[in-house]
């Protein structure tokens, strides 16, 4: 009975039950009102606990991975990343930003010039104090186009750059009052000289130093004793952290259930809730701006022809998907990347319906020719995308639409078939505003653009929603996006996904972050073993 009550108190502290509903199931198991509330208050006041080994089994992971921030597109090296290396700014669980490299920042009246003052007491894991020309130099890397950096669209938009003493100030050609927001982008780790040297280093400002590195297997990191963040009552509070590979959903749920992991990523919605009954585990669901995807090439055939993506649009039953696929765990897509998460979604743009005659209807005016048209797939694009896939065939069929399905391997995924293939199945984390999520997959000249999308039109108008400081103006051409991309553009959207973890019941201090998975991987960080 212990046990648990451990469990349910612990779902308490995670958010995933009421007091109410806690103290009905204490009840039920004879245990008083007093005791009960007692139990609750312990866990509430649980002071962080320094020291041990936190091990995590994670989804994601190829033997392609370069700690490379640049290159960073799946979900280990950036589990990886965040424990070594850190950004200037950290997105926060309730959207706001904290400070990391950068203690403050400000911008002009007109969001053209931003100034960035970089902490003081801050050292690279190799000794080094942090300057302001070690963030310009970063950020030169990733806006120079042969560094091929995930980040490129976004300091695309910087018309110049430079260091004042202790400042790194940013001057845009065209004014955005989001720019601190990207400057939390993930490949924006900032590194020593910018990386220029060697990228793949993994010298950073973060808690942990990177020891073991074997792609596709494992990585081992320890606590940097003298980390500027604080001691280790205070954060980072492992003593060590280790990420194994797991991209089998079977072992990742195993390797939990035995112990050999405190926590995992993408629980198969399917198995989730019956996961969530173990004693020793809490699967912990968070809504975001996570989204699954079919992409296309809109410059390749037979993608080239609107007519045919609007066939395959109608024929994409979205609502099955969310049941049979995510079990409830999410909601549906709408053929662009943006959903009620973020600030200037426009609800009134019309959900699009599955329908086979339209689905046939568009096929017909096509012209397609009646070859299999292909997609491509596999375990890893995101979790039930096989079965995802099937359905999808299945209701092309059922529209005379010829898709056949080309499993793919996970090993190799990302760097071989993902923003390589024309047509390929694939996921977004999202982003905290829509000018990021745009400009990272949508903008002509970012190098992350996975369906191709090039329209002059598009980017005037991303352009112009960055400078309007009006927000019922900037909702306005946000919409006039949505719906271009909803009609013409190549991602189909079947649903937007929660995040769906798992971690030991030992694991204290989560808390859902809709930016991305296991507290948008900060549990390295901020959590502690009870």
């Amino acid at each position: 009975m212990s046990n648990e009550l451990e469990h349910l108190s612990a779902k308490v502290a995670a958010g995933k039950m009421t007091r109410r509903e806690f103290m009905a199931r204490a009840a039920a198991l004879g245990v008083t009102a007093a005791v009960a509330s007692s139990m609750l208050a312990t866990e509430a006041k649980a002071a962080p606990v320094a020291g041990g080994t936190f091990k995590m089994g994670i989804q994601g992971g190829e033997s392609t991975n370069s700690q490379d921030p640049a290159t960073w597109a799946s979900d280990v090296p950036l589990a990886g990343g965040f424990l070594w290396g850190e950004p200037l700014v950290e997105l926060v669980a309730d959207g706001s930003l904290k400070g990391l490299v950068a203690e403050s920042w400000e911008g002009s009246d007109d969001a053209t010039v931003w100034r960035f003052k970089i902490r003081s007491g801050v050292a690279f894991s190799n000794g080094a104090a942090v300057t302001a020309d070690d963030v310009l130099k970063t950020m030169e890397r990733h806006s120079n186009e042969e560094s091929k950096s995930g980040a490129l669209g976004i300091v695309q938009g910087i018309e110049s750059m430079r260091t004042d003493g202790d400042v790194f100030e940013v001057t845009l050609g065209v004014g955005n009052a989001d720019l601190p927001y990207l400057m939390a982008d993930y490949h924006l780790i900032i590194q020593p000289g910018g990386g220029f040297d060697d990228p793949a280093a993994a010298i950073g400002t973060g808690p942990y130093t990177l020891e073991t590195d074997e792609p596709g297997v494992r990585m081992t990191f320890a606590r940097k004793a003298d980390y500027w963040g604080g001691d280790q009552t205070q954060v980072a509070h492992y003593d060590a952290v280790e990420i194994i590979v797991l991209n089998d959903a079977t072992a990742r749920t195993a390797a939990l259930q035995s112990g050999q992991v405190d926590a995992i990523n993408r629980v198969e919605p399917k198995i989730a809730k019956l996961l969530d009954r173990a004693p020793t585990v809490n699967v912990l669901s968070t809504q975001g701006r996570g989204h699954y995807v079919f992409i296309m090439h809109v410059d390749t055939a037979p993608f080239d022809e609107n007519e045919l993506r609007l066939a395959l649009k109608h024929a994409l039953n979205r609502e099955e998907m969310v049941e049979k696929i995510l079990q409830g765990y999410g909601s549906v897509g709408n053929d662009m990347p943006i959903n009620a998460a973020y600030p200037f979604f426009d609800e009134t743009i019309p959900q699009r319906r599955f329908d086979l005659e339209k689905a046939a209807e568009h096929y017909k005016k096509s012209g397609h020719d009646g070859s299999p048209i292909i997609l491509r797939t596999a375990d890893g694009a995101f979790p039930g995308a096989v079965d995802a896939a099937a359905l999808f065939q299945q209701s092309c069929q059922a529209a005379g639409i010829p898709l056949e399905i080309k499993r793919e391997p996970n090993d190799g995924y990302w760097s071989e078939v993902w923003n390589v293939q024309p047509f390929c199945c694939s996921y977004w984390g999202g982003r905290p505003v829509q000018d990021q999520m745009y400009t990272t997959a949508y903008l002509s000249t970012a190098d992350w653009n996975d369906t191709r999308w090039k329209r002059p039109e598009f980017d005037a108008m991303l352009l112009e929603a960055r400078a309007e400081i009006d927000e019922g103006k900037r909702k306005e051409i946000y919409s006039q996006m949505g719906r271009m991309m909803n009609e013409e553009g190549g991602v189909m959207v079947p649903m937007f996904n929660d995040f769906v973890d798992a971690v030991s019941a030992s694991v204290q201090g989560w808390e859902p972050n809709p930016n991305g998975p296991q507290m948008y991987w900060k549990t390295g960080k901020y959590t502690w073993k009870a």
